[in-house]
């Protein structure tokens, strides 16, 4: 079900939590929660990629 690029863009989400829990507990808390907002827009942009594909799959535009 997964294609190549969605493990691309899980990968960045989860990397990026990652990292903002690092920063929050051992730098600064304003940086952690600054990178800590990029993981919902990853994943947001992951969800608009993918409807990009869906929709111009041949099965999708398939008269009915």
């Amino acid at each position: 079900m997964f294609k190549k690029y969605d493990y691309s863009f899980l990968f960045a989400a989860f990397a990026s939590f990652v990292v903002s829990v690092g920063l929050w507990f051992l730098v600064n808390h304003d940086y952690g929660v600054y990178v800590g907002l990029w993981v919902p827009s990853i994943l947001a942009l992951w969800v608009g990629v993918r409807l990009v594909v869906v929709s111009e799959s041949p099965a999708y535009n398939r008269k009915k």
